[in-house]
């Protein structure tokens, strides 16, 4: 395979009309040009230039090189200059992955935020609910996936990026015993009839991990796939249920919802990406844009 370096050279040398003067341009030695001549024409297996006085001139195969070493040249300096467009986030695509309840509330905000930085970026986006979006960034589908995952956790080749913590509140049947407090102890739900709201996985878990912790497992009589109906359920009295705050925007006008303690179920929400991340401007921006959208307080 010819070297295109060395076909750059050859260019320089044909162009100014001798080695000297193509050295000088290129910040070489007249006696390294003429390396790099003497080596390109091994490679090719023909004589590329010849003496004319103290200048040269190139030979058939010479001048057929040169003109494909400016084609190579154009070609070099225009994926140079896509690479830094990439790079700087001019353009390129993210692909990014996320469940429901972080959808209005905090990835509409940094995607609009992501658009006014870094305009000719494309967003590939998609929500996986109810799978967890997780192995969609460890197989190298996606760029970025939103997920939920225990404070601490380790995945390798993953980067965790903690966004915020969403506390999971009691949702009761109006007219409950326990509706007029503020405040209950989750081991006041023990004996309760639950209405699941989670599907089996992360946020699950946070719901079942902390009963353990209060002492007692949750009796599941009926199952949800989603937030809205299990207020529905509860409304109808089947039971009681843990919602997260972010899933809870819009009430039902027939539950009434009270904080958790000892302990206060909690999900954490996360960004995941692979590693490493710098070098990557508008997954950086991106990044930066979700941590400030999950922050309530700004």
């Amino acid at each position: 395979m010819l070297d295109v370096r060395r076909l750059q050279v050859l260019r320089a040398v044909v162009t100014s009309g001798s080695v000297t003067a193509a050295a000088n341009h290129l910040g070489y030695t007249p006696s390294a040009v003429s390396q790099q001549i003497s080596a390109l024409e091994k490679q090719a297996g023909v004589a590329l230039l010849e003496r004319i006085g103290r200048g040269v001139r190139p030979t058939a195969a010479g001048k057929l090189l040169t003109e494909h070493a400016a084609t190579i040249g154009r070609h070099v300096a225009a994926a140079e200059t896509a690479l830094a467009d990439l790079r700087e986030g001019r353009t390129g695509q993210l692909t990014v992955r996320y469940f429901a309840t972080v959808g209005s509330t905090v990835l509409a905000p940094a995607l609009a935020d992501l658009r006014e930085r870094f305009p000719g970026v494309r967003i590939d986006l998609r929500m996986t609910d109810p799978d967890d979006p997780l192995p969609e960034v460890t197989k190298g589908h996606a760029d970025l996936a939103i997920v939920v995952r225990a404070r601490g956790t380790h995945h390798e080749g993953v980067q965790l990026v903690h966004l915020r913590d969403d506390a999971y509140r009691a949702v009761l049947p109006k007219g409950h015993r326990l509706a007029s407090k503020r405040v209950i102890n989750l081991s006041d739900l023990a004996e309760e009839a639950w209405v699941g709201s989670e599907t089996p996985g992360p946020c699950l878990d946070s719901v079942v991990n902390a009963c353990a912790a209060a002492g007692f497992s949750p009796d599941f009589a009926v199952e949800s796939g989603d937030y809205a109906t299990a207020q529905g359920l509860v409304a109808a009295g089947l039971g009681v249920a843990l919602v997260p705050e972010m899933g809870l925007a819009s009430r039902h006008p027939g539950v009434t919802v009270l904080k958790v303690r000892n302990p206060e179920p909690i999900r954490s929400i996360h960004a995941a990406v692979r590693t490493p991340v710098t070098g990557q401007s508008a997954l950086e921006g991106l990044l930066a844009a979700l941590t400030q959208a999950a922050c309530p307080a700004l």
